[in-house]
């Protein structure tokens, strides 16, 4: 079984992650922050893995800290599940309609994290959740998993829709990519090793 699990604790955060590659029974997220709660739910949940999020943040601040600390631990916690990251199909792409939104995510688990992100939002907040903080939760995942990514909406007029089709498509461009091909031979690539 492909699992980790990991705690960090800072003067700002304290968080306790476990992810399972291979078994998506078991996903539970408290962060305080009820709009993020339910975008790692769907995540987890499009993304068919097991996700166990507590975490306890600055919120009296704002939700920045709790937000961007989440990204990092998951980014980690992904890297070290996939281990030598042999027979993984290693790229994943969706597309997911929320409504009038149209939200995409392509990715490849190459060893050099990048993220290109294309969105806009017209409510700064949903809830305790400022919404530039999708940015920041990406870039921090990216960056500590390793992964190139890239997120846009194409189209859309709700915050909400948005936010969730780009969520919901990474959890299924993720699930593509980290998925064993059997065709596969040692790693996907011609390097022979996927850093």
């Amino acid at each position: 079984m492909r699992t980790a699990t990991k705690s960090r604790k800072t003067n700002e955060t304290s968080i306790e992650i476990s992810i399972n590659l291979d078994d998506p029974k078991e996903v539970s997220i408290e962060t305080g922050v009820g709009f993020f709660n339910h975008m790692l739910e769907l995540f987890a949940r499009h993304g068919r893995i097991g996700l166990t999020v507590k975490a306890e943040g600055d919120l009296h601040i704002d939700s920045h800290h709790t937000v961007e600390d989440v990204g990092i631990v998951l980014g980690q916690l992904l890297r070290e599940a996939l281990g030598d990251k042999k027979q993984i199909n290693r790229y994943g792409d969706a597309y997911v309609p929320m409504d009038e939104s149209l939200g995409f995510v392509a990715l490849d688990i190459s060893g050099r994290p990048f993220l290109v992100f294309d969105a806009s939002f017209t409510t700064p907040s949903l809830g305790n959740f400022d919404t530039e903080l999708v940015r920041e939760f990406l870039q921090a995942f990216a960056f500590q998993s390793g992964i190139t990514l890239h997120a846009k909406v194409l189209y859309g007029e709700n915050t909400h829709h948005k936010i969730e089709s780009i969520f919901k498509a990474l959890g299924r461009a993720l699930s593509k990519a980290i998925s064993i091909n059997p065709d596969i031979k040692g790693v996907n690539s011609t390097k022979g090793l996927i850093e």
